[in-house]
């Protein structure tokens, strides 16, 4: 009796357990289950499988986080913008060049490497607040009150005038620093509020103040760039790393921007604040001690306005979560050129004006960045396959087993008789 005979099929109809035998309840391949069965199947796969590419539900603020931090960088645009930024750097050197050779000899070498070096920690401390998230708009008050506290205590001697403004300067970021972490605001609302006050500090004056004291930064100049640049290149390198920037970046918001960030957010927010603020008084006093004019009561926010663009344009995003290597070093370059020979050629652009142009064009960058630096996607591992049908296929065919076979015709019926057949009487 064949398998397919319509006699088989009866019976195996008529018993169940010949048909639980014929067509298994738990059949071996996951493509064809839907359902409630394929649902069992795919979750404990995925609590037994710890290589899934997936996250698992809950999914947590911090997993999330993690997620979206994960991987490094891809550097490519970070390279191709740093290239951009080293032809503008030879090309505002040559036309400075071609203008005045002598403004790249010493000494005025000297003064546009102080310069450099000025911008550079400002820039680096605008840099380090936006990858804490906690972008500190008080720097440029700041550098400018250092400035005018120098000018005004510099006889006293560079560490007696320094240190006052130091000490004040780093109490300043940790009070700013515990306010943000303590009622969970903005770094930038809370730097602004600061900066206001810095403001009426330095607007007490009626007057420029003249430079007091003989300090010339002059003999240190090459060191003091120098030192810049391999902190801009180093603090530039380590950023790249994956758990370098979580650890930074606590503080960046991630779905509700309200939600607190723990205590695990108070070392990068408190540290970069102070060392932002540290670094614009060193900044001010370097402008103090080799300016030639008596130092002019201001508000200092256009400093901070060319140091959060220079910042931009060195390829740090506005997000705070990506940067490059020696793109501070370069950016830093460009913009102390353009200002020497702004001003050697009389071109009386505000600085002010100058801010805004950088932090606009940092802006573009900034999606430039966001857009082709994020990192690769992780291949995800153990897709489940879609068994649906596909228009590819034969349009008849379906996903799910059929539950009879099909009709096929029966064999001709033998005969029982001996004689019939080619041996027998009737042949």
């Amino acid at each position: 009796m064949a398998y397919d005979d319509t006699t088989y099929r009866r019976q195996a109809e008529a018993r169940p357990e010949a048909r639980a035998v014929e067509e298994p309840t738990d059949p071996d391949p996951a493509a064809y289950r839907n359902g409630s069965a394929a649902a069992d199947y795919r979750g404990r796969r995925r609590d037994l499988d710890p290589d899934d590419g997936r996250l698992v539900e809950p999914v947590t603020e911090q997993s999330r986080r993690w997620a979206e931090d994960d991987g490094r960088d891809r550097l490519g645009v970070h390279i191709g913008w740093e290239i951009v930024l080293l032809l503008a750097v030879a090309a505002i050197g040559y036309l400075l060049y071609r203008l005045d050779p002598a403004s790249l000899r010493r000494p005025a070498l000297d003064t546009l490497l102080i310069s450099a070096a000025s911008i550079g920690l400002l820039t680096m401390g605008a840099g380090l607040t936006l990858r804490a998230g906690v972008p500190n708009l008080a720097i440029g008050p700041i550098a400018l009150a250092a400035s005018l506290h120098f000018a005004e205590n510099g006889d006293d001697g560079l560490l007696k005038a320094a240190l006052p403004a130091l000490v004040i300067a780093a109490a300043g970021g940790l009070v700013v620093g515990v306010l943000v972490l303590a009622l969970h605001v903005p770094g930038w609302a809370a730097s602004l509020g600061a900066a206001c006050g810095i403001i009426v500090f330095d607007q007490l004056r009626t007057a420029p103040v003249a430079v007091q004291g003989n300090f010339d930064p002059s003999d240190q100049a090459f060191y003091l760039f120098g030192g810049f640049a391999l902190l801009a290149v180093f603090a530039g390198a380590i950023g790249t790393l994956t758990p370098v920037r979580r650890w930074l970046g606590r503080m960046r918001p991630v779905g509700d921007p309200a939600a607190r960030r723990g205590g695990a957010a108070a070392v990068p927010v408190i540290g970069s604040l102070m060392l932002s603020s540290l670094f614009a008084v060193v900044a001010g006093i370097l402008m103090a001690a080799q300016a030639t004019k008596p130092i002019v009561p201001g508000t200092g926010l256009e400093w901070t306005g060319i140091a959060i663009g220079t910042a931009l344009l060195a390829g740090t995003s506005a997000y705070g979560r990506r940067g490059g290597i020696f793109g501070t070093l370069l950016a830093v370059a460009a913009m102390a050129l353009f200002l020497d020979y702004s001003d050697r050629r009389n071109f009386d652009i505000a600085l002010f004006a100058i801010a805004g142009c950088a932090v606009g064009g940092g802006l573009i960058i900034t999606r430039l960045v966001e857009t082709y630096g994020k990192p690769l996607p992780a291949p995800l591992i153990g897709d489940e396959w879609n068994a649906a049908a596909t228009t590819s296929g034969p349009a008849n065919w379906q996903p799910d087993r059929p539950d009879t076979w099909e009709q096929t015709a029966p064999p001709p019926a033998r005969s029982d008789r001996w004689d019939d057949g080619p041996w027998g009487t009737s042949r």
